[in-house]
C-alpha cells in the first residue's frame, strides 16, 4: 500500500486556498492564428533573443489593458480602485517542473516584448539557483508553516499587500504582489487546452493559460486551409468583468497576435 506524501510547494499551498466551490469564476476561449507569432518569433530568435509564445501572450495582455485602461483596476470593499501601472505576473517552473514560482514584470505594456523575454530569462535563472529576490522569502517561510497557520499567514499577505497596498518585500510581502493579471503555459507539455484556478489571494481580474501551437483545419475566405493555432483559455473574476469587458480585451489581445511587428519596435541585428 502506498503511504501518504505530504503536501508541499504549490500544492500545499492551494489546499490552504480553497474549501467548496463558491466563487465567481467564469471561462472564456480564444483561438488565434499564430502565424504572425511564430514569424516575429523566429525573427527574434535569429537576433539571439529566446522569445516564447508565453512572452507575446504576456505582452498581448498588457497591450489591452494599454488600449482599456478602466479594466485595469482591483477590487477593495465594493469598490473597483484604478491600478498605477500595467504588471503581468508570468508563473515559472522551478525544480525541473516540480514546483511552481513566478515573476511580476512591471510597467509590461512600456516595454517591448524581447525585453519582457530577457527580463523573465534573468530572473527565472535566479529562481533555478535558489536566488529568487522577489518571492523566495515568501516560500521559504511558508514551507515551513502548518497548514492552519498557512490559511492565516495567506489571507494576511493578500490584505496586507494588496488590499492595503503596503510594499513589504523585506517580509516576503511586495506590494500588488501579483499585478494586473497572470500568465501560464501548459503548451511546453504538449497541452493545447487547458484553464487555471483563480486563487482569491491573487485579487487579479483573469488569469490565462497559455496552450501548445497546432495545426488546425479552418476556413479562410472560404477554403478549409491548415493553419497554426494557439488557444489562451482565460479564468475570469466576475466581480470584475463581464462578457462586454472580457470581449474589448480579446479583440485588444487578438490584434496584437494578428501583427505583433505592428506594436513593436524593430527586432535588434
Amino acid at each position: 500500500m502506498a503511504r501518504a506524501k505530504k503536501l508541499t510547494g504549490w500544492r500545499k499551498i492551494a489546499a490552504a486556498t480553497w474549501g467548496s466551490p463558491d466563487d465567481p469564476q467564469i471561462f472564456g476561449d480564444l483561438e488565434i492564428d499564430a502565424t504572425a507569432l511564430l514569424a516575429f518569433q523566429e525573427r527574434a530568435r535569429a537576433a539571439g533573443v529566446k522569445l516564447t509564445i508565453t512572452h507575446l501572450a504576456g505582452k498581448a495582455i498588457a497591450h489591452a489593458y494599454a488600449e482599456n485602461p478602466d479594466l485595469n483596476t482591483r477590487l477593495y470593499r465594493g469598490k473597483l480602485i484604478p491600478r498605477e501601472q500595467i504588471d503581468i505576473f508570468f508563473i515559472v517552473s522551478a525544480e525541473q517542473g516540480a514546483e511552481l514560482s513566478g515573476v511580476k514584470v512591471e510597467h509590461a505594456d512600456t516595454k517591448p516584448v524581447v525585453e519582457i523575454a530577457t527580463e523573465l530569462a534573468a530572473r527565472t535563472g535566479r529562481i533555478h539557483a535558489g536566488d529568487d529576490v522577489e518571492m523566495g522569502k515568501t516560500k521559504d517561510m511558508l514551507a515551513r508553516m502548518p497548514l492552519w497557520l498557512m490559511k492565516i499567514m495567506l489571507r494576511l499577505a493578500a490584505w496586507v499587500a494588496i488590499d492595503l497596498d503596503w510594499h513589504l518585500p523585506q517580509a516576503g510581502m511586495p506590494h500588488q504582489t501579483f499585478g494586473s493579471a497572470l500568465v501560464t503555459s501548459v503548451g511546453m507539455f504538449g497541452i493545447q487546452h487547458a484553464y487555471a484556478p483563480l486563487s482569491p489571494y491573487y485579487r487579479v481580474p483573469y488569469l490565462v493559460l497559455v496552450g501548445e501551437v497546432a495545426d488546425k483545419a479552418v476556413v479562410v475566405d472560404g477554403e478549409i486551409v491548415i493553419r497554426p493555432i494557439l488557444n489562451l483559455a482565460a479564468t475570469m473574476d466576475h466581480r470584475y468583468l463581464d462578457g462586454f469587458h472580457a470581449a474589448r480585451l480579446a479583440r485588444s489581445v487578438r490584434a496584437y497576435c494578428t501583427d505583433p511587428s505592428a506594436f513593436e519596435p524593430p527586432l535588434p541585428m
